[in-house]
Protein backbone atom coordinates (compact mmCIF):
# COMPACT_ATOMS: atom_id res chain seq x y z
CA UNK A 1 0.00 0.00 0.00
CA UNK A 2 2.87 2.37 0.89
CA UNK A 3 4.23 2.13 -2.86
CA UNK A 4 0.68 2.71 -4.29
CA UNK A 5 0.25 5.59 -2.26
CA UNK A 6 3.46 7.20 -2.72
CA UNK A 7 3.11 10.22 -4.07
CA UNK A 8 -0.50 10.47 -4.68
CA UNK A 9 -2.57 13.61 -3.55
CA UNK A 10 -5.70 12.25 -2.11
CA UNK A 11 -8.85 13.96 -1.10
CA UNK A 12 -9.95 13.58 2.53
CA UNK A 13 -12.46 10.64 2.05
CA UNK A 14 -9.85 9.21 -0.26
CA UNK A 15 -7.40 9.59 2.75
CA UNK A 16 -10.14 7.55 4.71
CA UNK A 17 -9.72 4.19 2.49
CA UNK A 18 -6.36 4.11 2.46
CA UNK A 19 -6.40 4.52 5.71
CA UNK A 20 -8.73 1.67 6.40
CA UNK A 21 -6.70 -0.90 3.90
CA UNK A 22 -3.26 -0.19 5.33
CA UNK A 23 -4.67 -0.83 8.77
CA UNK A 24 -6.57 -3.89 7.63
CA UNK A 25 -5.55 -4.72 4.68
CA UNK A 26 -5.34 -8.68 5.35
CA UNK A 27 -9.16 -8.49 5.83
CA UNK A 28 -10.14 -5.71 3.27
CA UNK A 29 -9.00 -7.76 -0.08
CA UNK A 30 -12.07 -10.25 0.83
CA UNK A 31 -14.30 -7.31 0.93
CA UNK A 32 -16.66 -5.99 -1.85
CA UNK A 33 -16.46 -2.21 -2.48
CA UNK A 34 -20.11 -1.94 -0.54
CA UNK A 35 -18.48 -3.75 2.35
CA UNK A 36 -15.21 -1.48 2.41
CA UNK A 37 -17.49 1.38 1.80
CA UNK A 38 -19.22 1.02 5.02
CA UNK A 39 -16.18 -0.53 7.47
CA UNK A 40 -14.03 3.02 5.86
CA UNK A 41 -17.38 5.04 6.51
CA UNK A 42 -17.15 6.20 3.03
CA UNK A 43 -19.76 5.23 -0.05
CA UNK A 44 -19.56 3.28 -2.75
CA UNK A 45 -18.60 5.24 -5.59
CA UNK A 46 -15.67 7.30 -3.45
CA UNK A 47 -14.10 3.55 -3.42
CA UNK A 48 -14.36 3.05 -6.99
CA UNK A 49 -12.88 6.49 -7.33
CA UNK A 50 -9.75 5.65 -4.90
CA UNK A 51 -8.99 2.45 -6.93
CA UNK A 52 -9.04 4.83 -10.10
CA UNK A 53 -6.76 7.29 -8.97
CA UNK A 54 -4.41 4.76 -7.80
CA UNK A 55 -4.34 3.34 -11.69
CA UNK A 56 -7.16 0.47 -11.46
CA UNK A 57 -9.97 0.58 -13.67
CA UNK A 58 -12.58 -0.11 -10.64
CA UNK A 59 -11.80 -1.54 -6.84
CA UNK A 60 -12.17 -5.55 -8.18
CA UNK A 61 -8.87 -5.07 -10.39
CA UNK A 62 -6.97 -3.24 -7.25
CA UNK A 63 -8.42 -5.68 -4.89
CA UNK A 64 -7.14 -8.51 -7.47
CA UNK A 65 -3.74 -7.05 -7.48
CA UNK A 66 -3.58 -6.52 -3.61
CA UNK A 67 -4.20 -9.64 -3.01
CA UNK A 68 -0.75 -12.22 -3.86
CA UNK A 69 0.55 -9.24 -1.58
CA UNK A 70 -0.98 -10.92 1.85
CA UNK A 71 -2.51 -14.57 0.68
CA UNK A 72 -0.81 -17.08 2.57
CA UNK A 73 1.23 -14.88 4.56
CA UNK A 74 -0.95 -13.49 7.69
CA UNK A 75 1.88 -11.94 9.81
CA UNK A 76 1.76 -11.32 13.86
CA UNK A 77 2.53 -8.73 14.05
CA UNK A 78 0.14 -5.24 12.84
CA UNK A 79 1.75 -3.00 9.97
CA UNK A 80 3.59 -0.04 10.82
CA UNK A 81 1.04 2.42 11.75
CA UNK A 82 -0.50 4.93 9.86
CA UNK A 83 0.78 7.48 12.06
CA UNK A 84 4.25 5.94 12.25
CA UNK A 85 4.53 6.47 8.45
CA UNK A 86 3.05 10.50 8.38
CA UNK A 87 6.20 11.08 10.59
CA UNK A 88 8.55 9.63 8.68
CA UNK A 89 6.54 11.95 5.82
CA UNK A 90 7.00 14.69 7.48
CA UNK A 91 10.81 13.84 8.22
CA UNK A 92 11.41 13.45 4.77
CA UNK A 93 9.58 17.24 3.96
CA UNK A 94 12.07 18.56 6.73
CA UNK A 95 15.22 16.69 5.63
CA UNK A 96 14.21 18.00 1.69
CA UNK A 97 14.03 22.10 3.59
CA UNK A 98 16.98 21.12 4.93
CA UNK A 99 18.75 20.42 1.53
CA UNK A 100 17.46 22.99 -0.40
CA UNK A 101 18.42 25.97 1.94
CA UNK A 102 21.43 26.93 0.16
CA UNK A 103 18.80 27.43 -2.40
CA UNK A 104 16.04 29.90 -0.75
CA UNK A 105 16.07 33.54 -0.72
CA UNK A 106 15.85 33.55 3.02
CA UNK A 107 18.65 36.03 3.54
CA UNK A 108 17.05 38.92 0.82
CA UNK A 109 13.67 37.69 1.65
CA UNK A 110 13.72 38.32 5.53
CA UNK A 111 15.79 41.51 4.65
CA UNK A 112 12.84 43.12 2.58
CA UNK A 113 10.09 42.15 5.26
CA UNK A 114 12.13 43.70 8.27
CA UNK A 115 11.78 46.93 6.10
CA UNK A 116 8.70 47.18 5.03
CA UNK A 117 6.45 48.88 7.58
CA UNK A 118 3.58 47.98 8.37
CA UNK A 119 3.82 44.02 7.14
CA UNK A 120 0.60 42.72 6.00
CA UNK A 121 0.44 38.71 7.17
CA UNK A 122 -2.43 37.52 4.63
CA UNK A 123 -3.46 33.36 5.30
CA UNK A 124 -7.25 32.43 5.16
CA UNK A 125 -9.09 28.97 6.12
CA UNK A 126 -6.31 26.33 6.64
CA UNK A 127 -3.46 28.65 5.57
CA UNK A 128 -4.72 31.07 8.93
CA UNK A 129 -3.12 29.35 11.39
CA UNK A 130 0.45 29.48 9.62
CA UNK A 131 -0.12 33.05 9.14
CA UNK A 132 -0.69 33.56 12.29
CA UNK A 133 1.85 31.92 14.27
CA UNK A 134 4.13 33.85 11.75
CA UNK A 135 2.87 36.99 12.58
CA UNK A 136 2.56 36.30 16.30
CA UNK A 137 6.47 35.67 16.45
CA UNK A 138 7.13 38.14 13.76
CA UNK A 139 5.29 40.85 15.76
CA UNK A 140 7.71 40.60 18.95
CA UNK A 141 10.53 41.67 16.68
CA UNK A 142 8.56 44.14 14.14
CA UNK A 143 7.04 47.24 14.99
CA UNK A 144 3.78 47.14 12.57
CA UNK A 145 2.37 43.59 11.38
CA UNK A 146 -0.95 43.14 10.29
CA UNK A 147 -2.61 40.03 10.03
CA UNK A 148 -5.17 39.41 7.49
CA UNK A 149 -6.86 36.09 8.02
CA UNK A 150 -10.40 37.21 7.10
CA UNK A 151 -11.97 37.47 3.33
CA UNK A 152 -14.52 39.93 1.84
CA UNK A 153 -14.29 43.17 1.87
CA UNK A 154 -12.45 42.84 5.12
CA UNK A 155 -9.47 41.54 3.10
CA UNK A 156 -9.32 44.18 0.45
CA UNK A 157 -9.70 47.14 3.20
CA UNK A 158 -6.58 45.35 4.94
CA UNK A 159 -4.32 45.22 2.34
CA UNK A 160 -5.63 48.79 0.86
CA UNK A 161 -4.49 50.27 4.52
CA UNK A 162 -1.52 48.70 4.50
CA UNK A 163 -0.55 50.24 1.00
CA UNK A 164 -1.55 53.33 2.49
CA UNK A 165 0.15 52.92 5.54
CA UNK A 166 3.45 52.26 3.36
CA UNK A 167 3.63 49.23 2.90
CA UNK A 168 6.03 47.71 0.33
CA UNK A 169 5.62 43.90 0.37
CA UNK A 170 2.78 41.44 1.38
CA UNK A 171 3.92 37.67 3.01
CA UNK A 172 0.94 35.69 2.31
CA UNK A 173 0.33 31.77 3.31
CA UNK A 174 -1.47 29.40 0.60
CA UNK A 175 -1.22 25.66 1.45
CA UNK A 176 -3.74 23.04 -0.12
CA UNK A 177 -6.18 23.29 -0.91
CA UNK A 178 -5.80 27.28 -2.34
CA UNK A 179 -8.46 29.31 -1.60
CA UNK A 180 -9.64 31.39 -4.77
CA UNK A 181 -9.99 34.50 -2.91
CA UNK A 182 -6.00 34.29 -1.57
CA UNK A 183 -5.04 34.21 -5.13
CA UNK A 184 -7.28 37.10 -5.74
CA UNK A 185 -5.80 39.19 -2.96
CA UNK A 186 -2.25 38.68 -3.92
CA UNK A 187 -3.57 40.17 -7.45
CA UNK A 188 -5.05 42.99 -6.00
CA UNK A 189 -2.05 43.79 -3.65
CA UNK A 190 0.15 43.45 -6.99
CA UNK A 191 -2.44 46.77 -8.45
CA UNK A 192 -2.63 48.35 -5.22
CA UNK A 193 1.79 48.28 -5.97
CA UNK A 194 2.69 45.49 -3.29
CA UNK A 195 5.77 43.21 -3.72
CA UNK A 196 4.30 39.68 -2.87
CA UNK A 197 6.21 36.98 -1.71
CA UNK A 198 4.43 33.11 -0.85
CA UNK A 199 4.75 30.19 1.56
CA UNK A 200 3.53 27.31 -0.17
CA UNK A 201 4.32 23.76 -1.22
CA UNK A 202 4.77 24.06 -4.92
CA UNK A 203 7.12 26.07 -6.97
CA UNK A 204 5.82 28.20 -9.26
CA UNK A 205 3.23 29.86 -7.64
CA UNK A 206 1.93 33.56 -8.41
CA UNK A 207 3.93 36.05 -6.31
CA UNK A 208 7.50 37.43 -7.06
CA UNK A 209 9.17 35.21 -4.21
CA UNK A 210 8.16 31.70 -3.14
CA UNK A 211 9.05 30.05 -0.41
CA UNK A 212 8.01 26.38 -1.23
CA UNK A 213 7.86 23.45 1.43
CA UNK A 214 6.35 20.22 0.56
CA UNK A 215 2.91 19.39 2.75
CA UNK A 216 2.44 15.89 4.53
CA UNK A 217 -0.28 14.35 3.01
CA UNK A 218 -0.53 10.67 4.71
CA UNK A 219 -3.23 11.60 6.90
CA UNK A 220 -6.79 12.11 6.64
CA UNK A 221 -5.93 16.70 6.74
CA UNK A 222 -2.41 17.81 5.63
CA UNK A 223 0.15 18.45 8.31
CA UNK A 224 2.55 21.28 8.16
CA UNK A 225 5.84 20.79 9.44
CA UNK A 226 8.11 22.14 6.34
CA UNK A 227 6.61 24.66 6.02
CA UNK A 228 6.16 25.85 9.50
CA UNK A 229 9.91 25.38 10.07
CA UNK A 230 10.19 27.24 6.86
CA UNK A 231 8.52 30.48 8.69
CA UNK A 232 10.49 30.22 11.33
CA UNK A 233 13.30 30.73 9.29
CA UNK A 234 11.91 33.43 7.73
CA UNK A 235 11.77 35.04 11.07
CA UNK A 236 15.29 34.36 12.00
CA UNK A 237 16.40 35.97 8.86
CA UNK A 238 14.15 38.95 9.35
CA UNK A 239 15.63 39.57 13.10
CA UNK A 240 19.29 39.14 11.92
CA UNK A 241 18.47 41.50 9.42
CA UNK A 242 17.67 44.52 11.50
CA UNK A 243 19.86 42.77 15.01
CA UNK A 244 19.41 46.06 17.07
CA UNK A 245 16.24 46.61 16.83
CA UNK A 246 15.54 43.20 17.44
CA UNK A 247 17.42 43.09 20.67
CA UNK A 248 15.63 46.29 21.98
CA UNK A 249 11.89 44.48 21.11
CA UNK A 250 13.02 41.03 22.74
CA UNK A 251 14.38 42.97 25.94
CA UNK A 252 11.48 45.09 26.08
CA UNK A 253 8.92 42.57 25.79
CA UNK A 254 10.65 40.53 28.67
CA UNK A 255 10.30 43.51 30.62
CA UNK A 256 6.87 43.63 30.34
CA UNK A 257 6.30 40.02 30.37
CA UNK A 258 8.07 39.98 33.89
CA UNK A 259 5.93 43.13 35.11
CA UNK A 260 2.61 41.81 34.20
CA UNK A 261 2.86 37.58 35.08
CA UNK A 262 2.19 36.96 31.39
CA UNK A 263 3.86 34.10 32.34
CA UNK A 264 4.05 31.08 34.84
CA UNK A 265 7.46 30.84 36.53
CA UNK A 266 10.01 28.23 35.80
CA UNK A 267 9.17 26.12 38.52
CA UNK A 268 5.73 26.24 38.64
CA UNK A 269 3.84 23.25 38.50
Amino acid sequence: MDGLLDGRRLSPVQRRIAHYLTENLHDAIFLSSVELAERAGVSQPSVTRFAMVLGFAGYPELKQALRPLVLGERPEAPQESLLRGAIDSEIHNLTVIRDRLATLPLKELGEALAATEPLPVLGLRVSSGLATTFAYYARRIHPDVRLLVHGGSELVDGLHAARRAGAEWVLAVVLPRYPAEAVQALEYAQKLGLRTAVITDRPGFPAEVVLDAPVGDRLVFDSHAAPLALAMALVEAMADAAPLRTQARLEEYERMTDETGVFLSGDAT
